[in-house]
């Protein structure tokens, strides 16, 4: 018989001190009852109470918590049967399944993670205090958003087996618009001014796609920051956010940003001076600093001034220098004066390059791009450049390179390459689009990191109405260990300009061909390369005269043997966004004698980038060429140099500008100059976007010369366009889009405004 009980619950632990009405006694053994799922032995494990110990009123009391700490019970009764103490537990019931309905704004995993961090999720113990607590954890996440209207309902489902199921009834409401953003202080710099710097913006006729008319906390830190910098780059040394408030309307609809600010006055440099440890002579210094005396102050040319120098100190192998500008303000003047305390700390040199993140790509492919030795001094420079180096392959989307220092060793550093590869087979498909012909398609299947050797195989063919295009190709960038690289081509090529009327004849050529690179510097390659071809002429029955005469000059098979030598020079921070540098290319092809038919060929080709700001970018393009017979024979028709379209003026159907013949066929050219001017700038609302950018473009270019447009002057066969671009690499793979007005057209022009190319990747 059951003759005691300490009964307990948790209202009753919060309430009310326990109570035993039993004197003490032995206990001989212990009894637990209640129990479903937890096993005998987590109870005894966590009950302070053993058989042996004298149990008394104080550790009846200490049992009891202990029991409901651990989470599992939602009741504990301590009963007594003689010297039997019995243990009886409620379990808490056990979450079975855990459902969440009407969540669109965030994935549903996405949010179960966030559940599960905050103690909910399925195969857990129900807590009704854990559910209140993920319930506005979530509700948070949707606040982040700008769902303030959102409403959240949990529903407990019984279950066999003391199990429940929890459903999330979400209702998202609609997303809080901003409807005002005030800077309140503003008097030097127009309100207008300083809202275009911020992400955040009301609502207008883009912002449905941009969501950037939807308040974001994390976005307004982001704002508060470019007000900040905006003020400080133009010399308001004391510039401060007093405060932020955000309103949101009853309805929970509208949001109402106020940001209260302090301007202060306008500050100049006064003065420039080092101090400290100068290992690097101030003369060699002194010329990194981009702050002047006499400039108006600008935070982020000392940021830059102070990175230059802890850059240089690096490339001594000083990886951990400090180097700090301390102010010195004269208010009265409105003036600062910096002071650069330099501490170069200690030399180190590079134990080990360690790459991680590379599942295909072979760590020599990594290696050999760096320019920092293991075992050398430190190189900030050498280790920025093999970063660049690596970027410039195309095997990866992201490159992060960490020096952390050696354990225990304050003379060593370690450098972390990390990796993020992406599919580097293609399979590319070519578009275009024209008033006259519709669409055209071409593609071709590549390999540029064949089984993560860095080697390159290509396959490609082309069938769209002019070129049918098969090639073979294979390349080893390091055939040498210095660099030294060797390429393969075999392929077929038919050209039919008569399916789209822009020329009366059909060539098919057959070739071989071989080429080597070899670097001579870190940014300047010379390439060599031999090539035979066999080409097959077929004329039509309207073709025009000046076809049917090269064929009673040279016959309808031709075969010739070039060679080709060229310098490239490349100094782009990135193959696919380059922001900076240049790339300029000169080459010269000729067919030697021997072969039907000698000609030389020279291009020259330059393209160079310059950052405006953090987010615009200038392109400038030109691209000269010369073609000429070496002999007193004509040079062949096919052989000109013809332009228009994608790869020079777009606006105009590829290959269709210059002197016309009697079938209104380009004759092509013997000189050609095309020229591009292109300003970069980020999507509007996708600033830090890296996959899509825009453009706004104007190109000109021209081809004459030859025996077919005698009398014709560059001038007269000059064209211009202008236009908007759009550059996206999509899941599907890079993809550029082009809108263009002709300008200075003429009407034998063949117009096509909107041009595109695309592709896809695996």
């Amino acid at each position: 018989m059951k003759v005691n009980t300490l009964a307990a619950s948790l209202l009753g632990l919060t309430l009310a001190p326990l109570v035993w009405a039993a004197d003490p006694f032995v206990v001989k053994d212990i009894r637990v009852e209640g129990l479903q799922r937890t096993e005998p032995g987590t109870v005894f494990n966590y009950l302070p109470i053993k058989v042996g110990d004298t149990f008394n009123d104080n550790n009846a009391e200490q049992a009891v918590k202990a029991l409901f700490a651990t989470g599992f019970f939602t009741d504990v009764r301590l009963e007594s049967e003689g010297n039997v103490l019995i243990v009886a537990v409620a379990e808490r019931p056990v979450i079975s399944e855990l459902t969440l309905n009407g969540a669109k704004e965030f994935d549903s995993k996405q949010l179960k993670k966030a559940l599960k961090d905050n103690g909910l999720s399925e195969s857990r113990v129900f807590d009704q205090a854990v559910l209140e607590q993920a319930t506005q954890e979530l509700k948070r996440q949707y606040y982040s958003r700008g769902k303030y209207a959102v409403e959240i309902t949990p529903t407990l489902t019984k279950l066999e087996r003391n199990r429940v199921a929890v459903t999330l009834d979400i209702n998202e409401g609609a997303a809080a618009r901003i409807k005002q953003i005030k800077v309140v202080g503003a008097k030097a710099v127009k309100e207008a001014d300083l809202l275009d710097e911020f992400a955040q913006t009301t609502s207008g006729w883009l912002t449905w796609l941009t969501r950037d008319d939807q308040y974001s906390k994390q976005k307004l830190q982001g704002d508060l920051e470019r007000l900040r910098s905006y003020y400080l780059n133009r010399g308001y040394f004391e510039f401060a956010i007093d405060s932020t408030q955000v309103a949101i309307s009853s309805d929970k609809r509208d949001v109402y940003l106020t940001i209260n600010v302090t301007e202060g006055d306008k500050y100049t440099v006064s003065d420039v001076r080092f101090a400290g440890d100068l290992i690097v002579p101030e003369t060699e210094l002194r010329p990194l600093v981009l702050v002047k005396a006499g400039d108006t102050f600008t935070r982020d040319k000392l940021n830059e001034s102070v990175s230059a120098i802890s850059d240089r100190l690096g490339n001594n192998g000083y990886a951990f220098a400090n180097v700090n500008a301390v102010p010195e303000v004269n208010k009265d003047k409105h003036e600062v004066a910096f002071t650069f305390f330099v501490d170069p700390g200690r030399r180190v040199y590079v134990r080990r390059i360690n790459v991680a993140g590379n599942t295909r790509t072979r760590d020599e492919v990594v290696r050999r791009e760096m320019r920092q030795m293991e075992g050398g001094w430190y190189d900030n420079q050498k280790i920025k450049r093999g970063k660049e180096r690596l970027d410039l392959l195309g095997y990866f989307t992201d490159i992060n390179v960490e020096t952390p220092a050696v354990t225990d060793t304050p003379d060593q550093i370690d450098v972390n390459v990390s990796v993020t590869e992406k599919p580097t087979g293609s399979v590319t498909l070519g578009a275009g689009f024209s008033q006259d012909n519709g669409f055209a398609l071409s593609a071709s299947i590549s390999q540029s990191n064949f089984f993560g050797s860095g080697k390159a195989v290509t396959a490609g063919f082309n069938t769209d109405k002019v070129n049918q295009y098969y090639n073979l190709s294979f390349t080893d960038p390091y055939f040498t260990v210095d660099g030294v690289s060797l390429g393969y081509d075999l392929y077929r090529k038919s050209f039919n300009p008569s399916a789209t009327n822009t020329g009366q004849y059909k060539t098919k050529t057959d070739g071989v061909a071989v080429r080597s690179s070899v670097p001579i510097s870190e940014f300047d390659r010379i390439n060599f390369g031999l090539k035979m071809e066999r080409t097959e002429l077929t004329l039509m029955t309207d073709s025009p005269k000046r076809y049917q005469d090269f064929v009673k000059e040279y016959g309808n098979i031709n075969s010739t043997l070039q060679a080709t030598a060229s310098w490239a020079r490349d100094t782009r921070d990135s193959a696919l966004w380059p922001t900076k540098g240049f790339v300029v290319r000169t080459g010269l092809e000729a067919a030697l004698p021997g072969g039907d038919i000698q000609f030389y060929r020279a291009s020259a080709s330059n393209q160079w980038y310059y950052p405006l700001t953090k987010s615009l970018t200038i392109s400038l393009r030109g691209e000269l060429g010369l073609v000429n017979a070496w002999s007193t024979r004509n040079l062949p028709f096919y052989e000109y140099f013809y332009i228009g379209g994608m790869g020079s003026v777009r606006g105009y159907k590829g290959g269709s500008l210059g002197p016309k013949d009697e079938n209104n066929d380009a004759y092509g050219g013997t000189r050609k100059a095309v020229a591009n001017a292109e300003i970069l700038f980020p999507f509007p609302g996708m600033r830090d976007d890296k996959t899509l950018r825009l453009s706004a473009f104007f190109d000109a270019g021209s081809v004459y010369g030859g025996q077919y447009s005698v009398g014709t002057t560059w001038q007269n066969n000059l064209r211009y366009s202008t236009g908007l671009g759009l550059a996206w690499l999509s899941p599907l793979g890079p993809m550029r889009f082009s809108f263009a007005q002709p300008i200075g057209n003429k009407p034998s022009d063949r117009i096509e405004r909107f041009q595109f190319t695309l592709g896809t990747t695996f």
